[in-house]
């Protein structure tokens, strides 16, 4: 079977780590991955933004051309509920093989936007063990330490990738795809003008509604290099947004209040000036923007950040 591309997105973002992921991967597959490494105060609100992104890249507006990828991704919750880290399951779109930590902020905006209902999820001693028995060459203390290590980005997920590329029949359990937490929590209390407020539409409602905002967050996801903070649902959906309109957005390092222009466009934003615009992520994302400027330096906002909260207010759980 051919070798697909392979990326990796992940929070393992030393040179080091870095360096032992790319020969591992070389070795098994004849070829150097690309791997992005995600920091940043939220690595997993970056990467739900960035996979969303590199399934429509790959997979959307190719004029009939186009190959299968290979797309791993390991943002671990560390959040000490699993026994030796949160598990690894994958799923297939469009053609591309995707393998990632059971992370429900991570994988709901795929329910959400591209309508991936569930995943298949694995158990590190469950596979290692049956492909020992049924076609990879592993010692028993081999097998162990697969199994009980810290490192199973490295050691364990790779080997995932090859054995179903290889079209090897791994064991797994078919799982849904949750509702994320944010998405079950009382909307944050505080309207586009500044002041309390509360949405009462229904939450449960249209599973793939782009333009849904009821019962969750509204968070910066990416801060590109020119500034421009990429927020984590479409513009349709921000309370309040249509172009000439005006939406409050809190200085996270002052708590001053500005009001934000509403714009279609990064061209039509005046220079210099501040805007809320339908940006080229997801499907029509909005970002908040400076035009010739940088967004997250003038409103002191990082990843993670809520720019619709006044800095300090207590934060909705994830």
């Amino acid at each position: 079977m051919s070798t697909p591309p392979i990326i990796s997105l992940t929070d393992c973002t030393d040179p080091n780590a870095v360096a032992r992921l790319s020969v591992r991967l070389a070795a098994l597959f004849g070829q150097s991955p690309t791997i992005l490494p995600l920091g940043g105060a939220d690595p997993e609100g970056t990467a739900a933004l960035t996979l969303l992104d590199v399934l429509r890249s790959g997979g959307e507006l190719l004029g009939g051309a186009g190959q299968p990828t290979l797309v791993l991704v390991n943002i671990a919750p560390r959040d000490g509920h699993w026994p030796n880290g949160v598990p690894f399951c994958y799923f297939r779109h469009g053609g591309h093989l995707v393998i990632s930590t059971l992370n429900p902020r991570l994988l709901e905006p795929l329910r959400r936007h591209l309508g991936i209902t569930e995943v298949q999820v694995t158990d590190v001693r469950e596979v290692v063990e049956a492909a020992s028995i049924g076609w990879a060459d592993l010692r028993p203390a081999e097998i162990e330490e697969i199994v009980c290590t810290q490192f199973r980005s490295l050691w364990y997920v790779p080997l995932l990738a090859r054995w179903l590329v290889d079209g090897h029949s791994v064991p797994a359990r078919a799982e849904a795809i949750g509702v994320c937490v944010d998405d079950l929590a009382p909307e944050r209390g505080y309207g586009t003008d500044g002041t309390d407020a509360t949405d009462t539409a229904d939450s449960t409602d249209g599973a793939h509604d782009r333009g849904r905002t009821a019962g969750r967050a509204v968070r910066v996801a990416v801060v590109d290099n020119f500034g421009n903070c990429k927020l984590d649902l479409p513009a349709e959906g921000l309370p309040g947004y249509a172009a000439g309109r005006d939406i409050v957005v809190f200085d996270q390092i002052s708590g001053a209040r500005r009001e934000v222009r509403c714009y279609p466009r990064l061209v039509d934003v005046p220079h210099g000036e501040p805007g809320l615009i339908t940006g080229s992520s997801g499907f029509g994302f909005a970002e908040l923007v400076v035009r010739g400027g940088s967004a997250a330096r003038l409103f002191g906002l990082h990843e993670g950040d809520e720019p619709f909260v006044p800095a300090g207010a207590p934060a909705l759980s994830v």
